[in-house]
């Protein structure tokens, strides 16, 4: 009742500036105090808040339903760089709390035999599909539409384009280009695959480990645990990365694995859909010098970090630039290091077992590729091939019929509606 009072009031006032007026003192407050609700709610969001994601997480993870990197969208995406991007501060996330997790890896990770790892690596987390998707999304073939223009940045020494498209499902997918004068695909290669390095100029990853790593391939799975600025609770990754080699282009796909013996929690928050993967290779300097001394990254990534997407998209605009120029002074102090013998890191030493393929290998994948959707096309427009051969066997079996009867017109005709009838009905099956 005092609240129909209120507005009772409000409403006998004698202009209608003042009843606006009194209108909008009467909701701020209310807005205000809604707001501050929600936001208060989320950060002490009650743990039982919590159980139904984490069973759905836990179905979803035994049966292995996670998306790989063709599967997740016939267009994958880029970041602005193989490592994160960084969102700004001012956006006001809450996180749950200020507790650090131990993020050390269970001691039995490495228990494992070097044979079941390899198995494990080579037949079921990061495979030839996943290179085959990349060099589609590489060369344009991938199907998908037309990307949207970011941005354009350039320094002396380095080269930078963005690129974004909003599929109608799933998070924002980003496309980039980037050129780094005077540096060769082998050094960047080593550059964005070690994690121990990473640390020194990439100040959202917080702690990075090797679960388990194939010998014989290169396949590695590592946990990455980035922060992300202000109120935002941590994220953590579990990655399947591998490189392949072809005529010193590097094709360097990583994407989010499942994981059993790294057990979920929550805190830091873990990302199920990632990918982010990369093509490196020598490309012509733009001083104009003709020689092949620059060197390019193609990547593409999208991944969904559980925050709204339209605000993410919000965040990524105004940040990217700002996490991409931290990229090339980490690279050349890396080149700097290693020319003044800096040992290379286990993970820099890892990026050097590349399963190597030719083009034609590639263009393999692609023919047989189409072949597999001709036959599919084929088999969706033919149906049922033989459909046509009863309906010739229905209508020649009446014309013998009427030509042998001689009961008159009329029976003949019905002889043929019926075979007309029956005819179509072939056709159909």
């Amino acid at each position: 009742m005092a609240l129909f009072s209120l507005i009772y009031e409000v409403f006998q006032r004698p202009t209608i500036s003042g009843v606006v007026g009194e209108l909008v003192m009467l909701m701020v407050p209310v807005w205000i105090a809604v707001i501050v609700g929600i936001l208060v709610g989320w950060a002490w969001k009650p743990k039982w808040a919590y159980l139904g994601k984490e069973l759905l997480d836990g179905s979803i993870e035994s049966r292995q339903v996670f998306p790989s990197s063709h599967s997740a969208s016939k267009s994958s995406i880029l970041s602005f760089n193989p490592m994160k991007l960084q969102f700004p501060s001012y956006i006001p996330w809450i996180s749950d709390d200020g507790a650090k997790e131990d993020f050390s890896v269970p001691p039995t990770a490495f228990s494992e035999s070097s044979s079941v790892l390899q198995e494990r690596d080579a037949s079921s987390l990061v495979m030839d599909d996943d290179l085959q998707h990349l060099w589609q999304l590489v060369e344009v073939k991938d199907g998908g539409p037309a990307w949207i223009q970011m941005m354009e940045r350039s320094t002396s020494t380095m080269s930078y384009k963005a690129w974004r498209w909003d599929p109608e499902t799933g998070p924002p997918q980003y496309r980039s280009s980037t050129i780094f004068e005077d540096a060769t695909p082998e050094m960047v290669r080593d550059f964005f695959w070690d994690d121990e390095f990473r640390k020194k100029w990439d100040n959202m990853l917080i702690h990075a480990s090797t679960i388990e790593e194939c010998p014989t391939t290169g396949s590695m799975i590592v946990q990455w645990v980035r922060k992300f600025p202000f109120f935002c609770s941590d994220r953590e990754y579990i990655i399947g990365r591998r490189i392949w080699e072809s005529g010193h282009w590097y094709y360097c796909v990583t994407k989010g694995v499942p994981c059993s013996s790294v057990p979920r929690k929550n805190k830091p928050r873990r990302v199920d859909l990632y990918y982010s993967s990369w093509c490196i290779r020598a490309v012509e300097s733009k001083r104009g010098y003709g020689q092949l001394t620059a060197c390019e990254v193609l990547l593409f990534h999208h991944e969904d970090m559980g925050i709204p997407w339209e605000i993410a998209k919000l965040g990524i605009r105004h940040g990217m630039w700002g996490a991409v120029k931290k990229i090339d002074p980490g690279l050349r102090a890396y080149q700097k290091g290693r020319v003044m013998g800096l040992s290379l890191s286990h993970c820099a030493t890892m990026a050097h077992i590349n399963t190597k393929i030719s083009a034609d290998y590639l263009r393999s994948l692609e023919s047989v590729d189409s072949h597999i959707s001709e036959m599919e096309n084929g088999n969706t427009s033919d149906k049922h091939p033989g459909g046509s051969i009863p309906r010739l066997v229905i209508i020649s079996g009446a014309i013998a019929l009427a030509c042998t009867l001689d009961r008159g017109l009329v029976t003949k005709a019905l002889i043929f509606g019926v075979a007309r009838r029956f005819g179509t009905i072939g056709k159909r099956l």
